[in-house]
C-alpha cells in the first residue's frame, strides 16, 4: 500500500504534487502531511529534487487556499452562508467555525494568515475570513505562499529524513505512510456521520 501511494504521487510528478497541494485545500481529506512526506521520501530516492518539490508544492497550496479566499472574497457571508449549510457536511466546515474564524481574524489582523499556515486544523478555513474581511489579495498570498513554503520544507525534510532513516526498514515506512492516511480517512469519515446542519428556526435566530 505504501509503494502504491509513493508510486502514484512518483508517477504524478511535479503537476501532480501542484494539483495534489491544491485540491488537499479544497477537498478533504488527504492531508498535506502525507504528500509532502511522501515527496520527501521521494527525495531521499533521487525521484525528486527539493527545491522544485518545494516551491511546486507550496504553489499549489497557494491556489488552494485562494480558492476560500475568492469565495469569501466575492460572495460574502449572504451568499456563503446558505452554500457552507448544504455542503459543509461534505467539506468538514461548521458555519459556527467560521463565524468564530472571523472573529479571531479581526481580533488578531492579517498576520493570523501567515501563523495558521503551521496549524493542521486552521490552516485552511482562515482563508475564509481573510476574503470576508477584503484582506488586500497581494498581502494574502504573500503571506500565505512565506507560511507554506516553511511548512512544507520542514515536511519534505521530514520526509527526507524519515526516508533515509528507513530505507532498510520499508516495513515500518509502510505502517507509517498507511496509519497516516487511515487516519485522516478516519478523521473525515467521524466528521461526516457526526455533523449536524442547522434547523431553519436556529438560522432564522442567528
Amino acid at each position: 500500500m505504501d509503494q502504491f501511494i509513493i508510486d502514484a504521487i512518483d508517477k504524478g510528478g511535479y503537476l501532480g504534487i501542484f494539483l495534489l497541494m491544491m485540491l488537499e485545500n479544497v477537498v478533504p481529506p488527504v492531508p498535506s502531511e502525507v504528500i509532502m512526506g511522501v515527496g520527501g521520501v521521494l527525495v531521499s530516492r533521487g525521484s525528486m529534487d527539493f527545491w522544485p518539490l518545494l516551491l511546486i508544492g507550496t504553489l499549489g497550496t497557494t491556489a488552494g487556499n485562494y480558492f476560500w479566499y475568492w469565495l469569501g472574497d466575492k460572495w460574502g457571508f449572504a451568499r456563503l452562508e446558505p452554500f457552507v449549510d448544504r455542503w459543509g457536511r461534505w467539506l468538514t466546515v461548521d458555519w459556527k467555525h467560521i463565524v468564530a474564524a472571523q472573529l479571531f481574524f479581526v481580533k488578531h489582523g492579517h498576520w493570523v494568515v501567515f501563523f495558521l499556515r503551521f496549524s493542521p486544523f486552521l490552516r485552511t478555513i482562515i482563508s475564509l475570513p481573510a476574503g470576508l474581511s477584503h484582506m488586500p489579495k497581494g498581502k494574502f498570498l504573500a503571506f500565505t505562499f512565506a507560511g507554506s513554503l516553511i511548512w512544507n520544507a520542514l515536511l519534505i525534510k521530514g520526509g527526507e529524513w524519515l526516508g533515509r532513516y528507513l530505507q532498510e526498514s520499508q516495513d515500518m515506512l509502510a505502517w507509517i505512510i498507511i496509519g497516516l492516511v487511515g487516519l485522516a480517512v478516519i478523521g473525515y469519515v467521524w466528521r461526516v456521520l457526526t455533523w449536524h446542519g442547522r434547523d431553519p428556526d436556529r438560522k432564522r435566530d442567528e
